[in-house]
């Protein structure tokens, strides 16, 4: 049997106590269940153009610019995007080819762009330390050796984080590899192969995004998009369709379901594919976090991707963050005569287990208070130096009384003692769901890159949280090597 709600949240519930009423008393959860109107197509961001040069590198370009779009009728919203008024377009790349990506940035300020779930060196990783002038370029290049996978871009600069994801400066980045592309899997991309990006949103009187709408978990929306659109329809034509969703929202959670209960498979996470395909009815979904999952459809009748209540008693989320809030996000429509195809394969990829034996270092992290380990983010100060080829364990405690994630630049991860009714236990992860008073056992190893003067950063990936300061860095060493590191502003003009 697929978990219900409750296994999948109990392990987290079990070591909550409950708290008294303060804000949960006042908050109005958001119900939109049944209003969407569903009256517009899903836009497919369109495949990023690349060349490739004389050393078979695969460049891209991008550029971060201002636009407007009209989201409400007769409403012009001031927005940001990469390349076109809101969000960018699909980047895609093979495993075992160089990549270069030239980014421009015209907007009025500062701005950075991260390669969130890539493996890369810390100098092409676009964190803080890697800003943007306004009018100024970056050209970052790497060698991509990671499998398959659906991974995002956006934009990292410090304490300006949430509202430039928010204004829409994020894009998908797609990764293949020989063994993926074997598979018997929809790959068609738009048709049914399909990118899901998921925000939400609020909006003031005159159409612009509110932006001091805030819970405790930062920007909490009324208004879903999906690739830019309210109230999209996604036109099905084949039996089984591919969606990769991408939590793209700035602090809240998803439940993620369909309206009429069906089953679903989910075959990736945000490392790449799992080993066998997950069957289940929900799966939660924090920010930053990615799944891909297969959907079966019956001719002719539609079904609504759903947000369901993640935590109606509050219990693990902590008061007024969305917990009993539900969203309709996207109506599938199947026509009246699908395509049909074989049955998804039973066995998807290996993952190797990785074991607490191997690792050679414990660390621990506790977060509380817009804080780590007692610090909020320093940009001249590392906190943790990781020898490369070691596997190390990091310990990761939620002491606060609402929840967060953690995510974890340039590797990814496994989790150990895992509830093995959720996928995350599943396969590799580089972001995760801490509900409150919770703690999960990471496991990961740092290979390839070492940089004694840039560092990688280590995050709660509520956006607020991290520009609050909610985020520590780190150095990968070589044997013998000692950091380097000054104050890491690398401005690029």
């Amino acid at each position: 049997m697929p978990p219900t709600r409750r296994s999948v949240l109990v392990a987290a519930a079990a070591a909550t106590a409950a708290l008294p009423l303060g804000l949960a008393g006042c908050y109005r959860a958001v119900d939109t269940t049944g209003q969407v109107a569903f009256d517009t197509e899903l836009p497919i961001p369109p495949l990023a153009e690349a060349t490739i040069d004389a050393a078979g590198r695969r460049t891209f370009e991008l550029t971060a610019q201002h636009g407007r779009r009209e989201f409400r009728a007769g409403r012009q919203t001031d927005t940001y995007g990469f390349n076109g008024d809101y969000l960018g377009p699909t980047l895609r790349a093979r495993r075992g080819e160089e990549v270069g990506i030239r980014v421009r940035n015209d907007i009025d300020e500062e701005t950075s762009v991260h390669w969130h779930g890539m493996h890369l060196p810390a100098q092409a990783d676009g964190g803080p330390h890697q800003p943007i002038a306004p009018g100024g370029t970056w050209e970052p290049a790497w060698h991509v050796d990671q499998p398959a996978a659906t991974l995002w871009y956006h934009p990292h600069p410090h304490g300006r984080t949430e509202a430039h994801v928010q204004r829409g400066l994020a894009g998908m980045f797609i990764l293949d590899d020989d063994r993926e592309s074997e598979l018997n899997l929809p790959r068609e991309y738009g048709v049914d192969d399909i990118p899901v990006i998921v925000q939400d949103k609020r909006f003031d009187d005159d159409g612009q995004f509110d932006e001091s709408n805030t819970a405790n978990a930062g920007m909490l929306g009324d208004t879903v998009l999906v690739n830019g659109a309210v109230g999209p329809f996604l036109s099905v034509n084949t039996r089984y369709v591919r969606l990769r969703v991408l939590n793209a929202s700035t602090a809240r959670t998803y439940y993620f379901g369909f309206s009429d209960d069906q089953e679903f498979a989910v075959i990736a996470t945000d490392g790449g594919l799992l080993e066998s395909p997950h069957w289940t009815k929900r799966v939660l979904m924090s920010p930053g976090e990615r799944i891909e999952m297969i959907v079966e459809s019956t001719p002719g009748r539609a079904t609504v991707l759903r947000s369901f209540p993640p935590d109606p008693d509050e219990r693990v989320f902590g008061d007024s963050n969305g917990g009993g809030d539900s969203l309709d996000i996207l109506e599938l429509r199947p026509a009246s005569e699908l395509t049909d195809s074989s049955d998804l394969p039973e066995q998807l990829a290996t993952i190797p287990r990785m074991v607490e034996a191997d690792a050679t270092v414990t660390r621990s992290f506790s977060l509380q208070g817009q804080k780590i380990n007692g610090q909020r983010m320093d940009m001249n100060r590392i906190d943790e130096t990781v020898l490369v080829d070691t596997v190390e364990v990091w310990e990761v405690s939620n002491d606060h009384g609402q929840y967060h994630n953690f995510h974890i630049h340039d590797v990814q991860f496994q989790v150990l003692d895992a509830d093995e009714n959720l996928p995350e236990a599943k396969g590799w992860k580089d972001t995760v769901f801490m509900p409150r008073r919770s703690r999960k056992r990471l496991i990961m190893r740092f290979a390839d890159y070492v940089d004694p003067t840039m560092p990688y950063m280590y995050h709660c990936h509520l956006l607020r949280h991290e520009d609050q300061g909610m985020m520590g860095q780190f150095l990968v060493l070589g044997p013998g090597q000692e950091p380097q590191f000054g104050s890491g502003e690398h401005e690029h003009d």
